[in-house]
């Protein structure tokens, strides 16, 4: 019985410690813009696809002399600059690419807008 135990809690302890993986539910298989967000990344990989990225409204995002700040989850995330995608913006609104560490939020990808 004790190595059924352990043999789950190590599957268990595998599955989340694995990287989660972008799923693509085929909504946006159509969209004109696919390929350019499955192309999007920053210094730390791939920013996934356009399903897994949340637009950010303005006043929940902030620049500071080429340094931002984002409000996630109810509090305020600085943006490593290695999470900035230096592509052009071609849907003009802020994005982010979240993901978490002990339970906090933390930016993988970021791309700002025109802040209008």
């Amino acid at each position: 019985m004790h190595a059924i135990t352990r043999a789950a809690l190590l599957l268990g302890t595998m599955w989340l410690a694995s990287p989660t993986l972008a799923r693509d539910d085929g909504r946006y298989a159509n969209s004109p813009l696919k390929s350019w967000f499955e192309s999007l990344h920053s210094d730390f990989g791939p920013c996934c696809s356009d399903a897994d990225g949340y637009f950010v409204a303005d006043p929940d995002w902030e620049s500071d002399r080429g340094h931002y700040r984002v409000h996630l989850d109810d509090e305020w995330v600085v943006v490593p600059d290695e999470a900035v995608v230096t592509e052009p913006n071609k849907v003009g609104r802020t994005m982010v690419w979240k993901h978490y560490i002990d339970g906090h939020p933390r930016v993988r990808c970021f791309m700002p807008g025109s802040m209008s």
